[in-house]
């Protein structure tokens, strides 16, 4: 397992932790898009809908948080909500790093979570690894170290 830590010293990040990481990650995903948007399309961006913002739209409202989101995954093993809860992204197998095709298939996974009302979201309250749907086809888990501190700034560690 990377960086020493063995699977004792870790534990299943839960629904609610997830809930307020992933609302941190949208608000600053929205500080990033919402200008381009302006940039790109001046007031209009937010009057309209995506279809008829045209195909420039797809890329900043889309791609941009895509990549954002697996670049991070790919650098830090999570996302700037999770690195808040000291919450990582590791392969449910081996506890290693998740591999390019596991980041593509956990991204594609959320997809598949949001049926059914976001069923694959709220699964990850019931089940014992706490794994939504897109952990699940992407065989990954999100954990943390069960003895945390937090540093002055208030960031779990």
């Amino acid at each position: 397992m990377r960086g020493g830590t063995r699977p004792d010293d870790l534990e299943y990040v839960g629904f609610w932790i997830r809930v307020v990481a992933s609302l941190i990650d949208s608000l600053l995903a929205l500080l990033v898009i919402a200008p381009i948007g302006y940039l790109v399309f001046g007031s209009r961006y937010f009057s309209g809908s995506a279809a008829s913002q045209g195909p420039s739209d797809l890329l900043i409202s889309i791609a941009l948080p895509a990549a954002l989101t697996i670049l991070f995954w790919f650098a830090r093993q999570a996302t700037p909500g999770k690195m808040m809860f000291s919450a990582r992204i590791i392969d449910a197998d081996t506890g290693d790093v998740p591999s390019s095709g596991q980041w593509l298939l956990r991204y594609l996974g959320y997809f598949v979570s949001m049926l059914g009302l976001g069923l694959g979201f709220i699964w990850v309250g019931i089940d014992p690894r706490k794994q939504g749907w897109h952990d699940k086809i992407a065989r990954t888990v999100v954990v943390r170290p069960r003895s945390r501190t937090v540093d002055p700034l208030g960031i779990v560690r």
